[in-house]
């Protein structure tokens, strides 16, 4: 069986152009979106013409940028298509996974949208790494400051609960412990009592 998915990303623009071309190729079922993204990952109309087909099946679109903006969506979207044992089709692009230039394209797909991967990790890492170098400090930042921590510990000192300590400063009483504990190895001396 062979699906067909048109898809429009405003309302007033049409779909008879797709929905002509997926007919003439022989399409079985045509499912559509209007007004949604391609950079949304889920679509109603996608959504139903995925879970319709079954082994041996072929999912069609009129272009690639029908079916998704990003090429890593793309990319995984065909893996899992494949892992199915379901082919694809784009009729303006001419590739076809049942045919073996067509798997060559998608392969070559992968490999770009690996290559893409890879090189976002590597900004990343840069970039971390110069702000690291800069002074500046990654991640989320604590929960607790230094000043309530060491409110807490006098707190425990004078005899308060853990857990009412916590309801205090507003977090859970392992986050207590745990920026405690933190703080106790940053400045051993001013630990002079466990939670």
């Amino acid at each position: 069986m062979m699906i067909g998915y048109a898809r429009v990303s405003t309302d007033d623009q049409n779909l008879d152009l797709q929905i002509q071309a997926l007919d003439r190729l022989g399409c079985d079922k045509v499912f559509t979106d209007r007004g949604i993204s391609g950079s949304a990952t889920s679509r109603p109309g996608l959504d139903r013409a995925l879970s319709r087909l079954k082994p041996g099946d072929k999912l069609v679109v009129w272009r690639l940028d029908r079916l998704g903006r990003s090429l890593a969506h793309l990319v995984r979207l065909l893996e899992s298509l494949g892992q199915r044992n379901v082919r694809f089709q784009s009729i303006t692009e001419h590739i076809d996974t049942s045919s073996s230039g067509g798997r060559l394209v998608f392969h070559m797909m992968a490999a770009l949208a690996e290559f893409e991967r890879a090189l976002i990790s590597e900004r990343t890492l840069a970039g971390m790494a110069a702000a690291r170098a800069n002074g500046k400090r990654l991640g989320r930042r604590p929960l607790l400051s230094s000043a309530q921590v060491q409110q807490a510990r006098q707190l425990l000192e004078e005899a308060w609960e853990a857990r009412d300590v916590a309801a205090h400063l507003g977090v859970h009483p392992r986050t207590l412990s745990r920026m405690l504990a933190k703080e106790a190895v940053a400045h051993p001396s001013n630990a002079d009592r466990d939670v």
